[in-house]
C-alpha cells in the first residue's frame, strides 16, 4: 500500500524527440503504468519518459486484470518540484495524443486527469485530459486561437456526449493534429472542434500534473482510480484509438468497487460567521453526500435547513434566528448508497445586541503543535466566549491538507464547534485555497469585517501590501470613518511593535531593529486618527502588550494598544535584552486571552498554558 493521493509529475530535462508512425500507433513519447512495477515509495519510474514523483496519500488497488492507483480527492498534498518553464522543451508543441485507462468516484466541475493549463483573465494556455459533472473532457489552447481584440489565447472546451458512470471503467483519447481536436470514449469518437489551430501554447508557469485540475485559481483533485496514462507529440489516427481501447475492453465489464473507506467526518462540524440572526455550519465527510443541519432552540432540533447536491465539504447558512439565543445542532450526511453520518449535539448562540455584555477569546499562531492549541481550545471554551479571532498562521503549511485536518481542526473542534472563529491570514497560510475552502467570511475575506455587540472589528491581511493608496487601506479608512461603535478592534497577523529579539534586527549581536513590520506600522496613523481601542497580532510566538503609542510616543492614555497574542501553539520566541519605550508585559510562554465587555467597560486578561492569569488591563469610556 502507497501512503499517498495526489500525483504530481516533475518532469526530468531530457531531450525526447517525436518518433515516425512504424507500426499501426504513434511510439509514446512518455507512459505510465500504475503498478507495482511502477511505484516504489514516491517515485514512479516511467515505461518509457522521465520519472515522475509521487506526493500525499495514494493507495494501491487490485482487481482481476492488474492495479491501478485511488486517488481520493478530498485530502492531497500539493507540492511542485520543476515549474512548467523547465519542461516545456519535452512537452508535445505541433500535435498530441494523450490516453488514458480511468474511472471515477466523485463528480468535479472541474476534473483533471493529466495535463498543464492555465485558465485566467490574463493567461489561458495549455492543455487538459479532464472531466466535469457528467462527460469527459479535453481543454486546448493554440497560437491559432489568438482573440484579436484582447491579444491572447482562447481555450477550448471540448465536451464528450457520453455521460460517465461512477466507478466504471473508460479508456479517453485526447487527440490534436493542429487542426482538429477530438475526443474519444471508449474507442469511439465522443466530439471534435475545429476552433484550435496551429501550434499548442503553454503557460509560463504551470506543473504538469496527474491526478489534479490546477491552476492559479483552482487545485481540485481527482477522486477515483488511474490505471496508465500515455503521450505522445503526433496525431494517433481513430483507427489505433478504436485498437487501444480493445487491448483492455475487458477493464469496461468489471462492476464499480464497493466503498471501501467507511463514511466518516475528516472534519467535524464547526461554525463560522456567527450574527444577530445567523450562523453558518461548516464540515467535511470522506465520502460525497447530501449536506443537512438540524438545529432548534431544544435538543429535539425539529428545525433543518439542506442544500441541493453531493459533496464532502459541507457548508449550511442559517438564517432568521433570534438575536442573543442559545440554539442546538447537529449535521447530517448521507452518501447515494443509503451510507449516513450524523454529528453529536451540539450548541451555538446568535450574537447579541449592543446593550449585553459579552466575551471573546484572542488566539494566534496554533501552527503545528495541536497538542498545546487543543489544551488552549478547551480552556478558552470552559470561559465561555462569545466567538473568537485568531491571529492567524492557523497552520505550518497552508498547502498541506493534513496540518489543517490533523492539527488544525483535530485540536481546535471544542471551542470551534460551539462558537464561530474569525480568523486572518498568516504567512504560513500562503494564501492557500485551503484556508478559503474552510473558511467562511466575508468578501474577500483576506479582508472584511464584522459587528458584535457594541464592537466593530476590522480583520485585515498583512501578508499583502498595506501602505497607504492601496486597496486595504483605503477600504481601512473608509469604514473606520464611517463606524460608530463604541469600541473598535483591529487584527492583522504581522506586529507594528515587537520586542522579540531577532525577527526584526539580532538584539544579541547589534541594537539595531525596526521593532516590528514597518509595512503594518504604515497602518498606525489610521488607528490613532479614528480611535482604535486595540489591535492584535500574531508572528511573534510569546506574549506582549504595549503602553498606549501615538506617533511613536507611549501615552498614558486614549491611544492604540498594540498586543502580540502568538502564543498558541508554534515554537516559542523570546523578547530582546532591551525594553523598548512601547513595552508594558512581555511574556514568553504559550497563552490565551480573554476579553469581556460591558457597555464602556472592558476587561482582559491573559492565561497561561496552566491556566494561571499573568496579564490583566482594565479600560474604561465615557
Amino acid at each position: 500500500m502507497i501512503q499517498n493521493k495526489l500525483l504530481l509529475l516533475s518532469f526530468l530535462l531530457a531531450s525526447l524527440s517525436s518518433t515516425a508512425l512504424a507500426h499501426k500507433g504513434p511510439d509514446p513519447l512518455a507512459r505510465w503504468i500504475f503498478d507495482d512495477q511502477g511505484v516504489n515509495g514516491d517515485t514512479l519510474t516511467a515505461r518509457r519518459g522521465p520519472d515522475g514523483k509521487l506526493s500525499g496519500r495514494l493507495r494501491m488497488v487490485d482487481d482481476e486484470y492488474g492495479q491501478s492507483l485511488h486517488f481520493s480527492g478530498w485530502a492531497a498534498d500539493c507540492v511542485i518540484a520543476k515549474e512548467h518553464r523547465e519542461v516545456a522543451k519535452v512537452l508535445p508543441q505541433q500535435a498530441i495524443t494523450v490516453s488514458a485507462w480511468v474511472s471515477i468516484d466523485k463528480p468535479q466541475s472541474k476534473g483533471g486527469i493529466i495535463g498543464t493549463l492555465q485558465d485566467n483573465g490574463d493567461e489561458k494556455a495549455g492543455w487538459l485530459l479532464g472531466y466535469d459533472e457528467n462527460v469527459f473532457s479535453f481543454t486546448l489552447g493554440t497560437k491559432g486561437s489568438i482573440d484579436t481584440e484582447r491579444d491572447r489565447g482562447r481555450l477550448t472546451f471540448l465536451k464528450g456526449k457520453t455521460r460517465y458512470k461512477l466507478g466504471q471503467w473508460y479508456h479517453i483519447a485526447a487527440v490534436y493534429d493542429g487542426k482538429k481536436m477530438e475526443l474519444y470514449v471508449n474507442g469511439k469518437l465522443d466530439a471534435s472542434s475545429e476552433t484550435q489551430s496551429g501550434q499548442i501554447t503553454y503557460p509560463s508557469t504551470a506543473p504538469f500534473t496527474i491526478g489534479v485540475y490546477r491552476d492559479r485559481n483552482h487545485n481540485v483533485f481527482h477522486f477515483g482510480r488511474i490505471r496508465s496514462v500515455t503521450l505522445y507529440d503526433i496525431a494517433a489516427k481513430n483507427t489505433w484509438v478504436a485498437e487501444e481501447f480493445q487491448h483492455g475492453r475487458q477493464l469496461v465489464a468489471l462492476p464499480a468497487p464497493s466503498k471501501s473507506d467507511d463514511l466518516k467526518f475528516v472534519v467535524k462540524p464547526y461554525l463560522q460567521y456567527g450574527t444577530k440572526d445567523g450562523m453558518t455550519v461548516m464540515w467535511r465527510t470522506s465520502q460525497p453526500g447530501s449536506t443537512i443541519v438540524h438545529y432548534g432552540t431544544d435538543f429535539s432540533c425539529k428545525k433543518s435547513v439542506t442544500v441541493d447536491g453531493i459533496r464532502d465539504m459541507h457548508e449550511v447558512r442559517i438564517e432568521g434566528l433570534q438575536t442573543g439565543t442559545q440554539y442546538f445542532y447537529r449535521v447530517e450526511t448521507v452518501t447515494e448508497s443509503g451510507e449516513g453520518i450524523y454529528s453529536e449535539g451540539s450548541t451555538f448562540s446568535t450574537a447579541v445586541d449592543e446593550s449585553t455584555p459579552y466575551a471573546f477569546a484572542v488566539i494566534g499562531d496554533t501552527q503545528g503543535n495541536p497538542k498545546v492549541s487543543g489544551v488552549i481550545s478547551k480552556l478558552a471554551w470552559a470561559q465561555r466566549p462569545s466567538f473568537a479571532i485568531h491571529a492567524g498562521d492557523l497552520v505550518s503549511t497552508g498547502s498541506d491538507p493534513s496540518h489543517w485536518i490533523d492539527h488544525f481542526f483535530a485540536s481546535m473542534e471544542p471551542l470551534m464547534s460551539r462558537v464561530a472563529t474569525y480568523p486572518v491570514l498568516g504567512n504560513h497560510e500562503d494564501d492557500s485555497p485551503n484556508y478559503y475552502m474552510y473558511m467562511s467570511l466575508p468578501d474577500p475575506e483576506y479582508y472584511y469585517q464584522f459587528s458584535y455587540g457594541n464592537a466593530q472589528f476590522f480583520m485585515l491581511d498583512t501578508n499583502r501590501n498595506v501602505a497607504p493608496g492601496t486597496e486595504q487601506y483605503k477600504w481601512l479608512e473608509a469604514a473606520l470613518a464611517e463606524s460608530q461603535a463604541k469600541w473598535k478592534f483591529v487584527c492583522h497577523h504581522h506586529p507594528p511593535y515587537s520586542s522579540d529579539e531577532n525577527d526584526y534586527g539580532d538584539l544579541w549581536k547589534t541594537n539595531v531593529s525596526d521593532r516590528g513590520s514597518l509595512e503594518a506600522r504604515q497602518l498606525s496613523p489610521l488607528y490613532e486618527k479614528y480611535d482604535v481601542d486595540i489591535v492584535w497580532n500574531g508572528h511573534i510566538h510569546s506574549y506582549e502588550r504595549t503602553w498606549p503609542v501615538e506617533k511613536d510616543i507611549a501615552k498614558e492614555k486614549n491611544a492604540p494598544f498594540y498586543m502580540i497574542t502568538g502564543g498558541g501553539g508554534g515554537n516559542l520566541e523570546t523578547p530582546g535584552p532591551f525594553r523598548p519605550f512601547f513595552q508594558n508585559h512581555v511574556r514568553r510562554g504559550h497563552h490565551y486571552v480573554m476579553v469581556h465587555i460591558n457597555g464602556g467597560t472592558l476587561e482582559l486578561r491573559a492565561y497561561s498554558l496552566d491556566d494561571n492569569l499573568f496579564d490583566h488591563l482594565t479600560i474604561r469610556k465615557d
